[in-house]
C-alpha cells in the first residue's frame, strides 16, 4: 500500500520523521509556518546522527485549505495547540484518513474524538532526542524509533501499512497495545520533562547526582503503579530501570518542555501531568510526587506569565 502522508506542525519530530519517509519516497505533504519562506527557497535540512539529508524540494503549504486529502495525518503540534485542530483537520481527511497523534500525554485522543467522532485514530509514541535548531532545520541527535497504538481506527490493513511505511523508511516503528503505549512513554516523560525545568537542568545531570536518579525512579515507579492499577500490561520495575539505563546512555538533553518553559511557550503540563494524576486518582491510586512536580510546574508557569 503506497501511502501519503500529511504532517502537522514541522519541527522536531514531524520534520525529522516527515523528512525521513519523503526522502524514502513517500508521497508528504508539510504545514509550516514561520519557517515557510525559508523552506521554499532552501529546502528542508535533517542533520542526523543516522545519515544527514536534504530535502531540495519538499511539498510544504501555509495552510491546510490548500494541502490534499491524505491517508495518514501525522499531528506533531505540542497539545497546547489541539484547539486548532477543528479547523486544521477537516482539509485533510478522507473516509478512511488515519489521524496519528504523536503528542505527549494522557487522554490526547479520547479527546481528539469527541472533536471528529467518525476519524480514524492512532497514537504516535516517538523515542527520540530530537530539536529544531534554525528555520528549516531539523537536528536528530539520538534514538528515533516509535511505537503506534490503534485508538479507533477499524483497519488493521491501514495499521500495519503505516508501521511498514516507516519500516522502509529506516525507522524503528512497532505496533502497540494503546495502553500500553501511552503509559510506557509516560514512564519517560513524566519525570524528566518536569523535573528539567523544575531544576533548570538536563537529563545527564539528573541521573549523575544519586539524589535525583533516586527521585527521578521514584517517580517512574508511581507512573509504572498507576499503570497497574489501570490494568495496564507490561509496565514493571524494569521497565524503569531499561528507560534510565537507555537515558544514561543518550546524548544530554533537554526535554521538550524544558525549551518551551525557555522560550516562553505553554508547557504541556494538562495532559503531561494533571490528566494522568487525575485517571490515576479515579483508579485509586495517588501519585504524591509527581503531583508535587506538578504544582512546581504550574507555579513557574504562572510566574512566568507574570
Amino acid at each position: 500500500m503506497n501511502l501519503s502522508f500529511a504532517v502537522i506542525g514541522t519541527g522536531a519530530i514531524g520534520g525529522f520523521y516527515g523528512g525521513r519517509l519523503a526522502q524514502a519516497g513517500h508521497d508528504v505533504h508539510f504545514l509550516l509556518h514561520r519557517d515557510y519562506d525559508f523552506v521554499c527557497r532552501n529546502g528542508l535540512y535533517i542533520d542526523s546522527c543516522d545519515g544527514s539529508f536534504h530535502l531540495t524540494a519538499p511539498h510544504v503549504y501555509r495552510s491546510t485549505a490548500d494541502m490534499p486529502a491524505c491517508d495518514v495525518v501525522l499531528v506533531c503540534l505540542k497539545s497546547v495547540n489541539n484547539h486548532l485542530l477543528p479547523q486544521l483537520l477537516p482539509p485533510l481527511l478522507h473516509k478512511d484518513t488515519l489521524v496519528v497523534l504523536i503528542q505527549n500525554g494522557i487522554g490526547l485522543e479520547e479527546d481528539v474524538q469527541q472533536m471528529f467522532p467518525g476519524t480514524a485514530l492512532a497514537a504516535g509514541l516517538a523515542f527520540i532526542c530530537s530539536s529544531k535548531t534554525e528555520p528549516g532545520r531539523i537536528s536528530h541527535q539520538c534514538y528515533g524509533s516509535i511505537n503506534f497504538g490503534n485508538f479507533s481506527c477499524p483497519d488493521d490493513t491501514l495499521m500495519n501499512a503505516t508501521v511498514e511505511a516507516f519500516h522502509k523508511a529506516g525507522i524503528t516503528a512497532h505496533l502497540v497495545e494503546y495502553q500500553e503505549a501511552r503509559w510506557k512513554k509516560a514512564v519517560w516523560n513524566m519525570p524528566f520533562n518536569g523535573m528539567t525545568v523544575a531544576l533548570h537542568t538536563q537529563t545527564d545531570k539528573l541521573l549523575a547526582n544519586p539524589v535525583t536518579e533516586r527521585l527521578i525512579f521514584d517517580q517512574m515507579m508511581e507512573v509504572v503503579n498507576a499503570a497497574r492499577h489501570l490494568s495496564v500490561k507490561n509496565l514493571t520495575e524494569d521497565f524503569a530501570h531499561l528507560m534510565i539505563q537507555t537515558t544514561r546512555e543518550m546524548t544530554p538533553y533537554s526535554p521538550s518542555m524544558r525549551l518551551d518553559y525557555d522560550y516562553h511557550r505553554p508547557m504541556e503540563i494538562d495532559y503531561l501531568y494533571t490528566r494522568p494524576i487525575e485517571v490515576a486518582r479515579q483508579a485509586g491510586f495517588e501519585m504524591p510526587k509527581l503531583q508535587m512536580l506538578e504544582a512546581e510546574l504550574r507555579f513557574l508557569a504562572d510566574e512566568q506569565r507574570q
